[in-house]
């Protein structure tokens, strides 16, 4: 059995939107994001058993997204912080889809993101490239409102 190739999600296809204290922007200025959910694990040792055993105790969840640089969104509510000290915190909700794949779509929203740093400002005279920039952020939640259909090959 083999996976279709017309059923491979395309990354270029993704959309991306952020909710920010109740407006929604959609990130079509985004090239690339990621959220990963790392597991906290302890040891729970067990007698006749000559391994250490683990089991879950926890998550943390955090990511990366690189952005061109051509916003002052985020750069605002940073400067907000700054002179204040009032956090700001947004979801962030991605969408998979490929057109014409029986994969059909996943949406997952990542929730509570609070960002660790930002670029307050950028330039670079030493290349042809676009400027942009790498926002990495924590989270505190995760919904998938949309899932995957399963695939089943030829």
């Amino acid at each position: 059995m083999f996976m279709n190739v017309e059923d491979a999600i395309s990354g270029k296809m993704a959309t991306a939107h952020a909710t920010i204290e109740g407006e929604v922007h959609e990130l079509f200025y985004a090239k690339t994001g990621e959220a990963t959910v790392e597991k906290n694990k302890v040891d729970v040792p067990i007698l006749g058993k000559t391994n250490t055993p683990q089991r879950g105790s926890g998550w943390s969840g955090n990511g990366t997204m690189t952005v061109y640089y051509v916003t002052s969104v985020f750069r605002k509510l940073m400067l907000r912080y700054i002179k204040t000290g009032q956090d700001f915190w947004f979801d962030l909700m991605i969408t998979n889809e490929q057109p014409g794949s029986a994969t059909g779509k996943q949406t997952v929203i990542v929730k509570e993101c609070n960002l660790d740093s930002l670029l307050i400002a950028k330039f670079d005279a030493t290349t042809d490239d676009m400027l942009d920039e790498e926002l990495p952020f924590t989270f505190g939640d995760v919904d998938m409102p949309d899932e995957f259909n399963t695939i089943t090959g030829a």
